[in-house]
């Protein structure tokens, strides 16, 4: 009875996934949890590059992820994952391509109950590694002259507060390093991401969030543009579906945050699903 009482002194499940839709939510797997992941990105819907010619997108794939996320602690989390990238797009922006993807997520501070602690706050860290064939065009960020130029990394702060059953908000700054990039860019992209998720029924939610990188070449009219993206989720015990809509084509934080050129207001966005799986081990 006192484990019971003292686990409700804090606030569970802000967000009930681990992902919202681009950005990441504060969560983290329990104990010995391991969770398998499929996300997928379509093309287009609109614009010069969707409409009926290509099925309002469905026959393309902008990205593809699957991995598994392990629980080591309560607290802790780590993944692995592949990922197709996102990789070049109709301006001449540039990302990589055939990504394995490490990560980890640690909770440091908690939402207490009784007013105690009044956020959530988690570190989360990505490595992402291009497995793709090297160029020999110099000018491109393919051509590997190094391996660690093959790599590109995410460090967040994930700042979190559930107001109520019904609706919870985060923020999280973000730093995204690339090791190699094209003369015309930074190594370097400082972005600020918000994220909110509504509770409609038991199992339903609605998703909303949006990444704005705010280094000086990812600033207008240099042809990006924030991440944004809007949806819901269904929750049916152990198994969560995600549909969403969205205009970053690539999945990961080190292809999304510097490389969404897409435009909404172009009919640049797509569809977008996430499977989601637990088991216990």
């Amino acid at each position: 009875m006192l484990g019971a009482l003292q686990a409700q002194e804090y606030t569970s499940r802000t967000f009930k996934d681990r992902r919202v839709i681009n950005t990441n939510s504060v969560e983290t797997l329990a104990k010995k949890k391991l969770d398998i992941r499929i996300t997928h990105r379509f093309g287009d819907i609109a614009g010069a590059a969707g409409g009926f010619q290509t099925f309002f997108g469905f026959e393309n794939a902008a990205d593809v992820l699957i991995g598994a996320e392990y629980g080591a602690t309560d607290n802790f989390d780590i993944g692995i994952y592949r990922s197709k990238g996102a990789g070049s797009t109709a301006d001449g922006k540039t990302g990589l391509r055939q990504l394995v993807n490490a990560s980890a997520k640690y909770k440091l501070l908690r939402q207490r109950n009784d007013g105690g602690m009044p956020v959530s706050l988690a570190l989360y860290g990505l490595l992402s590694t291009s497995t793709a064939k090297k160029t020999n065009n110099q000018s491109s960020i393919s051509s590997f002259p190094d391996f660690t130029d093959r790599m590109a990394m995410t460090f967040q702060v994930i700042i979190a507060r559930k107001f109520s059953d019904a609706l919870s908000i985060q923020l999280t700054p973000s730093y995204t390093h690339r090791n190699l990039v094209t003369h015309d860019d930074e190594n370097g992209v400082l972005s600020i991401g918000a994220a909110g998720r509504l509770q409609l029924t038991k199992v339903i939610g609605i998703l909303a969030d949006v990444t704005l990188p705010v280094s000086g070449q990812r600033t207008s009219p240099k042809g990006y543009h924030p991440s944004v993206g809007i949806g819901f989720d269904i929750d049916t015990g152990g198994h969560v579906f995600q549909i969403n809509l969205t205009n970053s084509k690539g999945i990961v934080e080190t292809d999304y945050i510097p490389y969404t050129t897409s435009d909404w207001s172009a009919g640049q966005f797509r569809i977008g699903f996430t499977i989601s799986r637990l088991f216990n081990l």
